[in-house]
């Protein structure tokens, strides 16, 4: 059987979970055959590990100056993009004027104009762009699709979704590079994204008009001294006891992955990993409200805060013949991925889920959901139906197109636009295209 090839740009800590799975269980049909990235430093220590955990020979690793040459050495059939947000359109674009399908990480891209390009070159070369959504694979999220598809609210006319991210998970987003609103698109676009998605997909329509208001109000300097609270370090690793007792501190040392893939890159990348989440130069809200109207009409009322003491979601979706709630609770700082990116220790006591149905004019329903530890429980399915040669049927249409990727991203721009003009952003205006199912 010839082995699809694959080659994978961007070697941070998201891009492991793609090369286990190639090199795990889909390497009988699976070829991973070069990486990609602005660090040879980072692509190294992949190598290395697939040394140790799969006993195969390192690939051939290529500067992210020479992505053409790797497509016309390499001859991959399909790139996988997990670089920094605001360059995934460079390689989706390039892969697929060289012939590539692309599988990108979410969100698809950063603003209304990188968008553009994508479905520019989407139409222009007919390759295949998915966007791997993987909250859609998750028991929950999916059991609440077949409901509202099934009929049991009706028509969905109100959405609202509030998440909150508590002070482990949150702060992670305010040592990194998504700090930076011009490489993540803020926390509007790079998780929202995700939550955006779920709405778009729940209840079968696509943003329309949005309106935003956000502030940073707990991370940064500002809110800081704020409090009271001043800092003297603008880093975590290697400042020693000033960081003793700071529960926002994150030691590169401690963390194999941290260091093979960070720390021992630094002098390489410039790339911090573990900046101080109270210190300077952040330019996202951690603070967030959204409201939305449909093409279908529906209404969306949506809040996202990064700085609370437990993680979880609440989500209702009501409609001309009753409604859905969603609740879930994790544990005080049982979170999705640990900053090390190992894993969380959450188990199934330490993590609250429910989903109640409210019939109209009728009793509630508790309804059955198969347990999981986090959204990310359904990484593995995503991950079969990505790579499987014969992956098994899909009812709920899971796997999200370029149009999905677009709609998500396009909805946080226009909260991004709205933010700063202090005004409500039809999508359509926002791009000068309308964006069609």
């Amino acid at each position: 059987m010839t082995k699809t090839r694959y080659a994978i740009v961007g070697t941070g800590s998201r891009a492991t979970m793609y090369i286990d799975a190639l090199c795990g269980p889909h390497s009988g049909h699976c070829d991973l055959v070069a990486l990609c990235d602005t660090s040879s430093v980072r692509m190294s220590y992949h190598n290395r590990r697939l040394s140790g955990r799969y006993g195969r020979p390192a690939v051939p690793a290529y500067p992210a100056s020479d992505f053409a040459g790797l497509i016309g050495r390499e001859r991959p059939d399909v790139v996988i993009v997990t670089t920094v947000d605001a360059y995934h359109h460079r390689y989706i674009v390039a892969a697929m004027e060289h012939g590539c399908d692309v599988i990108t990480e979410k969100p698809m891209t950063t603003d209304e104009a990188k968008v553009a390009q994508i479905l520019s070159a989407v139409e222009r070369t007919g390759r295949r762009l998915t966007v791997t959504f993987n909250y859609r694979y998750s028991a929950a999220y999916t059991r609440l699709r077949q409901l509202v598809a099934g009929g049991a609210i009706g028509t969905p006319h109100l959405v609202d979704f509030s998440w909150t991210l508590d002070t482990s998970h949150g702060a992670d987003y305010f040592r990194r590079w998504h700090r930076e609103k011009p490489m993540s698109g803020g926390l509007l676009v790079h998780k929202a994204s995700h939550h955006f998605d779920l709405v778009n997909w729940w209840i079968g329509s696509w943003p329309e008009t949005v309106y935003a208001m956000g502030s940073l109000s707990f991370y940064g300097r500002e809110a800081a001294v704020g409090r009271g609270e001043a800092y003297g370090y603008s880093r975590y690793t290697g400042q020693g006891p000033m960081t003793h007792g700071d529960p926002f501190s994150l030691d590169l040392e401690r963390s194999p992955m941290l260091r093979g893939l960070y720390l021992d890159a630094e002098e390489q990348s410039g790339y911090l990993r573990d900046r101080n989440v109270f210190g300077e130069e952040i330019s996202i809200e951690d603070t967030m409200v959204v409201s939305a109207r449909y093409r279908s009409g529906a209404l969306l009322s949506y809040s996202l805060v990064a700085y609370s003491p437990w993680e979880g979601l609440r989500v209702a979706i009501t409609g001309d013949k009753g409604r859905l709630e969603l609740y879930e609770r994790h544990g005080a700082h049982v979170i999705e991925q640990t900053p090390t990116g190992e894993g969380t220790g959450a188990d199934g006591a330490a993590y609250d889920r429910r989903i109640r149905l409210f019939p109209m004019f009728r009793s509630p329903v508790d309804i059955d959901v198969e347990a999981g530890t986090s959204p990310h429980a359904g990484d593995s399915l995503m991950l079969e139906q990505l790579f499987a040669p014969s992956p098994p049927p899909d009812p709920w249409n899971r796997a999200a197109s370029h149009l999905d990727g677009a709609a998500s991203v396009l909805l946080g721009a226009a909260a991004n636009q709205s933010l700063a003009r202090g005004v409500p952003v039809a999508i359509d205006q926002l791009t000068g295209r309308p964006v069609a199912r």
